[in-house]
């Protein structure tokens, strides 16, 4: 969204952890390795097992349970 400063720090927030969870010291061998490691980062430990801080020091998936519907 254009004009919504928040977005791109949001970004970077989720760039430099990616980078120090994940990128730094590991050598991928080739492309598809890379992504497989990408998305087994985005999708299980990024988006269910790592701990936020802006919801708590809970993982999403905690999260979404403690929240009443």
């Amino acid at each position: 969204r254009p004009g919504q400063c928040t977005d791109n720090a949001r970004m970077e927030s989720f760039f430099h952890s990616l980078k120090a969870e994940l990128i730094r010291g590991t050598v991928f061998n080739g492309v598809k390795t890379l992504r497989k490691a990408l998305s087994r980062y985005i999708n299980k430990f990024y988006n269910e097992c790592r701990l936020h801080s802006g919801i708590g020091y809970l993982s999403p998936i905690e999260y979404e349970r403690s929240v009443v519907i």
